[in-house]
């Protein structure tokens, strides 16, 4: 079983939970950037949970299903049409074979993500699917490939047939989308002491926007340049996604998922960890502000987050087995 790609869109790539365990070899975790959207995908398609989808950025692409499939879009809501009919997001949907699923842009957000039942199948490198871009791990899907399909069970809640078919419930993205782009918590970082009076308080106050010099490594953020009291000689310390960090042009970098386990710039912020899949919907032009936080109402959102989350992909399994 297979998808073939008719046209890539603007960035598209598989991505699942990432690699995890691998910095002492300099090794980045990548996965999915937005984990809860990818994580409730493939419970919408009954998946076991840690199967690759597909992350679409921005615009996305054109597939031809050479079988029928079941398949889910989450994340940012994008325009989608299987043989013409609208594709309805965040519930179950059955696709013909031979059907035709063209992705437009988005209304609003910046990444969303196709679960496919089975999985997305590529090798696996490092106990992960995920394509690291900035490590040259994987590449983004090209028009030509053809994309794999892992074993899977028939599911019940479709019947085979020629028409596109949907469930009748869904799943609210409200509480999962940052409409608002209300401020993210930021903690303060190991050189956050270096940087000028002006500038300490300005990363707490100031309005920055999202460059388009922005990717999967990070975003990049415009706006009035933060100062350190002094120059700083630093060795490279350890990085992970979330980490702020002040190159000399003064305007900071907010490392995503893949960022590189190492870096030499100051780090002046370390971003909430609840907050990481809300960054990972800014979109160039974005505003963001920054409000600070403490390591333990951090982790006391990151806790509430993982079990809400936990209950709510419950709660889809039990619906989906219930006749």
């Amino acid at each position: 079983m297979s998808i073939d790609v008719i046209k890539p869109g603007v960035l598209s790539s598989l991505q699942d939970a990432g690699r995890r365990g691998y910095a002492a070899l300099g090794v980045g975790r990548a996965g999915a950037m937005d984990q809860p959207a990818w994580r409730l995908a493939n419970a919408l398609v009954g998946n076991h949970g840690g199967e690759a989808a597909l992350e679409i950025t921005l615009a996305g692409p054109t597939l031809r299903f050479q079988q029928d499939a079941v398949v889910a879009v989450t994340g940012a809501i994008i325009e989608a049409r299987a043989n013409g009919q609208p594709l309805p997001p965040w519930t179950s949907c059955f696709i013909p074979a031979g059907s035709v699923l063209r992705f437009g842009g988005m209304r609003h957000g910046c990444r969303s993500y196709l679960a496919v039942r089975g999985g997305f199948d590529s090798a696996p490198l490092l106990g992960s699917r995920s394509a690291d871009l900035h490590a040259c791990i994987g590449q983004a899907i090209r028009a030509g490939d053809v994309l794999a399909i892992g074993p899977h069970q028939p599911v019940s809640w479709f019947h085979s047939g020629k028409h596109v078919q949907a469930l009748r419930w869904g799943l609210d993205p409200q509480p999962w989308l940052d409409y608002a782009q209300a401020p993210l918590a930021l903690m303060r970082g190991h050189h956050y002491a270096a940087l000028d009076e002006p500038a300490q308080r300005a990363l707490f106050a100031q309005r920055f926007v999202v460059s388009k010099d922005s990717n999967r490594t990070g975003n990049r953020l415009d706006d009035l340049p933060l100062r350190l009291r002094e120059p700083l000689e630093l060795i490279s310390e350890a990085s992970l996604p979330g980490t702020l960090q002040l190159p000399p042009s003064g305007q900071p970098i907010l490392l995503l998922a893949e960022a590189p386990v190492t870096g030499g710039y100051p780090r002046i912020g370390q971003l909430a960890a609840a907050d990481l899949p809300r960054i990972a919907q800014r979109r160039p032009g974005d505003a963001v502000y920054f409000r600070e936080t403490s390591m333990d109402a951090a982790m006391q959102r990151l806790r509430e987050r993982e079990a809400s989350l936990r209950q709510l992909l419950q709660r889809v399994e039990q619906r989906l087995e219930s006749p």
